[in-house]
């Protein structure tokens, strides 16, 4: 009972507080709320922004491993020249891992030019022309709007069909339906057989909606191959663990390639593991940029709270005579006035959150980047904002508990 009446009288003190000296709390309050204000609207962009990024990592497969030439794995010792030299992988190989490998479900070929197409008089430049095998769509599945996807004649044979992304659709044909009409492409006709569901763009400032998919086979003979970055493409079985598969990848590639048993691999295997790894390292030093900047409004936040709280003692200072005179312990008055000082910086911290969920709404318009608030950031800023008014508060708390109720009786006088 004790405890809420505390609350009660310290939340009522802390409202008298802004009544009364309106102008000196704000202003004090305000360090408290620009840097809740900073250090959870850091953390909610990149909170946001990291659950994007691994939202379209995981889009290319958690169990799918990549056969290519260069590894993904970045860092200050990387030595480019010696993957330069490396063999770009072939279908050949891709079609040998499906007989030897006993933990591959499926695999796929792709590689992927940039090129300007046409259309009567239409044109678009530099557009990425994807050439895949036929189980492409099995390992990385995309939607179609309209039309249909290669069947397994076309693949084969090479046959001259294209799937375009609605973004090729919207401008080379500007309203006209696309399916069964030419797309001009390697300065040869196509015909186009599908037109993929519109995505938008990445995070990562890609999209799929401008792409042109073709059969590898028809790739294959416009193309030197030889000199364009082409991937295998493999799933796992279910129950298969990455380690495991690239462990038995490793040796069926050596054996294709015949390697001699001291020889270095020439190829890489890479997983999308490594992507996420390297962005939680991003991230962590953002984080540290959060809290060094939110940090300084912080502190000076909460010398403004621990002025305050110095005021109001010195302001009540008969009225904490007169409560010890009737018996009040220590205690209470250093509760009383801790729980004013929480208070107060809460009201602090909850406006700036309250700042941070407004912005939300804007980000998507303004930004073109949705953000979310989560629980996890309300709960982070509304602990941060009462640890600064403990810390705050415990010094001018202390003061006042620890008072002498006849000396501060006669202040009055």
């Amino acid at each position: 009972m004790i405890v809420v009446k505390l609350l009660v009288e310290s939340f009522l003190f802390a409202i008298n507080a802004l009544v009364v000296n309106k102008v000196r709390t704000l202003l004090s309050l305000l360090g408290i709320t620009i840097g809740i204000f900073s250090i959870i609207s850091v953390f909610t962009v990149f909170d946001s922004l990291e659950n994007a990024i691994k939202s379209e990592i995981n889009s290319l497969g958690s169990n799918v491993l990549f056969i290519q030439k260069w590894p993904w794995a970045m860092g200050g010792d990387y030595p480019w020249w010696k993957y330069y030299n490396r063999p770009e992988p072939k279908v050949g190989e891709m079609e040998e891992i499906l007989k030897r490998s006993s933990t591959v479900d499926e695999a796929a070929f792709m590689l992927g030019v940039g090129r300007n197409v046409y259309y009567k008089n239409n044109e678009m430049q530099d557009i990425p022309i994807i050439s895949i095998s036929q189980d492409y769509n099995k390992i990385m599945p995309f939607d179609l709007e309209a039309g249909r996807y290669f069947t397994p004649v076309e693949s084969h044979r090479g046959n001259n069909v294209a799937i375009i992304g609605t973004d090729i659709a919207d401008q080379l044909y500007q309203g006209i339906d696309p399916i069964g009409k030419k797309i001009k492409i390697f300065g040869r006709k196509l015909d186009i057989i599908g037109v993929t569901k519109k995505e938008g763009e990445s995070v990562f400032g890609d999209s799929k909606d401008n792409r042109i998919f073709i059969p590898i086979n028809y790739g294959r003979s416009v193309l030197d191959v030889r000199n364009i970055g082409s991937t295998i493409l493999v799933m796992g079985k279910e129950g298969i663990s990455n380690d495991r598969m690239k462990d038995e990848l490793v040796g069926i590639m050596r054996s294709i390639r015949k390697l001699p048993p001291r020889a270095d691999d020439s190829f890489a295997i890479n997983e999308t593991d490594i992507i996420s790894k390297g962005f939680d390292s991003l991230f962590a030093v953002i984080a540290m940029v959060g809290w060094f900047i939110g940090g300084f409004s912080l502190l000076v936040g909460g010398f403004g709270i621990a002025n305050i709280m110095f005021v109001s003692v010195k302001e009540r200072t008969s009225q904490i005579g007169i409560q010890k005179s009737l018996g009040a312990k220590n205690y209470f008055i250093l509760l009383q006035f801790l729980f004013e000082a929480i208070f107060l910086s809460l009201m602090g911290g909850v406006v700036g959150l309250l700042i941070v969920y407004i912005l939300t709404f804007f980000s998507e318009s303004m930004l073109n980047f949705e953000l979310s608030l989560t629980f996890g950031n309300i709960f982070l800023g509304i602990v941060v904002s009462a640890l600064i008014g403990l810390v705050s508060g415990f010094i001018p708390s202390y003061q006042a508990s620890r008072l002498n109720p006849v000396d501060a009786m006669r202040s009055s006088f």
